[in-house]
């Protein structure tokens, strides 16, 4: 979710170094500059208690993220609930919040906390204490062991599942809650606390925690809420999205049992010279859902409730598309080309505007190693909708199934697993500005961007009836979300990138921009 590079050398034109300070203030957030610790952008232009104590509890914040890594809470395989959550409380309460219980839901349990300062200012942040599923095979060190490893043109990075998305932001947010503490001050603001458990499988449930009536209640006092992440790309750049796709995420499933053709339990591979295949009917199926380019979405209505983009969206895009770097973010995708050969501002665009179908993955049969004749009788797709606004997750998915049916696949299972509409926020919303603000006063001029491409569900507080500004914010940087080895730079070699040090000095930088 990190943003894509772009070629920021506000550092080499400053002519300072890691040790040195690089002066900024903007709407009060002055506090913030870039210098050296573990990672920089991390000491005030002026002796600042607080942000001393960030440097002195460096290895404490480094342990409790490896503790918490080590406490994987999985979704999909039901895997460490409820404590998952139990210790999510746990770090809340650590962390100074007050009032911290869970919340019973139909599905994985959510916390809510609140943090009374005394301050006419109120915060809300959203975390997930939940993780994507893991295979340690494909993993260079155990993926819950958090091992600390030294890695060439990064600096000292944290490996494990989490790490980046998103205990290791999500840490770097509570130690800027225990800086403020250690340092005998309070939060320049209060905080309310949302967490839920299933953001990995698309937030079923989450609705039940947030539109509890007292839980309600706390985040209407809220200016706006922010899901903490390490936005900076490799060359120091910073992404502000101002909304998220939304996302449908289901299985399409065919049998034998519910086609009615087909066998019913898998046999021998020669029957299928008489015999239909339900895993051929599934993959006519796919083919259907796009264009002859294998991309375009073909169901019927998909693009019918789409709002193009406003005026001021489209300024802002054609101003920050020069300053993302095509060569490095084709090189960290590891792709050759864009979509129909497009040129690199076009496909940003189609980034930014089109809604998708994207197969996940396909199950059917016997994967295993050499051959198995058999002829399955079930076939799974496992499939996610990427939604612009003013698309539904209800109404997308209801084109969907209208669309199987009326190709002669009603007969296919659809199961939905999880999903959200698109969510929007305001560029001149009070929480957007105080974010530039406090990227500013760390030597950073933010990129404003009008949609992330992938989806949180945001649409929680942005829609009826909070209507709250959202967003993503955090210095440092991380990668491999959802994939073997992912990483948190912890001590970064990069002086124009923040190290876990800086990513949590971020922290107090957006608290006192918005107090």
């Amino acid at each position: 979710m990190a943003a894509t590079a772009r070629d920021d050398d506000s550092i080499q034109r400053s002519g300072l170094n890691r040790r040195e300070f690089l002066h900024g203030a903007a709407a009060g957030a002055a506090g913030l500059a870039l210098a050296g610790g573990h990672g920089g952008f991390l000491f005030a232009s002026q002796p600042d208690a607080v942000i001393a104590q960030i440097a002195a509890e460096h290895d404490a914040t480094v342990k409790r993220l490896q503790e918490w890594i080590a406490r994987p809470s999985i979704a999909a395989e039901n895997r460490g609930y409820p404590e998952g959550a139990e210790y999510m409380a746990e770090l809340a309460r650590d962390a100074g919040f007050q009032h911290v219980e869970i919340v019973p839901t139909k599905g994985k349990p959510g916390v809510f906390a609140t943090l009374d300062a005394g301050a006419p200012t109120t915060l809300a942040l959203y975390f997930m204490y939940d993780v994507k599923q893991f295979d340690p095979s494909e993993w260079s060190s155990p993926p819950l062991e958090a091992r600390l490893v030294d890695k060439p043109g990064l600096g000292r990075i944290i490996v494990g599942r989490g790490a980046t998305n998103t205990k290791g932001p999500q840490t770097a947010c509570l130690a800027a809650l225990h800086a403020f503490r250690a340092a005998g001050q309070k939060p320049p603001l209060n905080l309310v606390l949302v967490a839920e458990g299933e953001e990995e499988i698309g937030s079923p449930n989450f609705p039940q925690v947030v539109f509890r009536p007292d839980v309600e209640a706390a985040l209407r006092k809220s200016v706006g809420i922010v899901i903490p992440l390490g936005n900076q790309a490799l060359d120091g750049s910073v992404e502000i999205n101002l909304g998220a796709k939304g996302i449908v995420e289901l299985e399409l499933v065919s049998t034998g049992e519910t086609w009615g053709r087909g066998p019913t339990h898998d046999v021998h591979s020669s029957y299928e010279a008489q015999i239909d295949s339900p895993v051929w009917h599934l993959v006519q199926a796919l083919d259907t859902l796009v264009r002859a380019d294998g991309h375009t979405p073909a169901v019927e209505g998909f693009f019918d409730k789409i709002r193009p983009l406003s005026a001021a969206q489209k300024a802002i895009l054609e101003a920050s598309i020069p300053k993302r770097d095509e060569a490095a973010t084709k090189k960290a995708l590891g792709v050759a080309h864009w979509f129909g050969d497009e040129p690199w501002h076009d496909s940003l665009v189609r980034l930014v505007t089109q809604p998708t179908i994207n197969i996940e993955g396909l199950v059917g049969g016997y994967t295993g190693p050499g051959g198995k004749t058999i002829l399955p009788h079930r076939a799974v797709a496992k499939i996610d909708m990427r939604l612009v606004p003013d698309m539904t997750a209800a109404g997308t998915l209801e084109l969907l199934k209208t669309h199987l049916a009326k190709h002669g696949f009603g007969d296919i299972e659809v199961n939905m697993t999880g999903g959200y509409d698109p969510t929007e926020t305001s560029p001149d919303s009070r929480l957007v500005k105080a974010q530039i603000a406090a990227y500013r006063a760390a030597g950073i001029e933010p990129v404003l961007w009008p949609r992330l491409a992938g989806s949180w569900p945001g649409v929680t507080f942005t829609g009826a009836p909070l209507r709250l500004a959202a967003g993503m914010y955090g210095l440092g940087h991380g990668d491999g979300a959802h994939a073997p080895d992912e990483y948190f730079i912890i001590e970064s070699a990069n002086p124009k990138v923040a190290g876990l040090d800086g990513a949590v000095g971020s922290y107090v930088g957006l608290f006192r921009a918005l107090a």
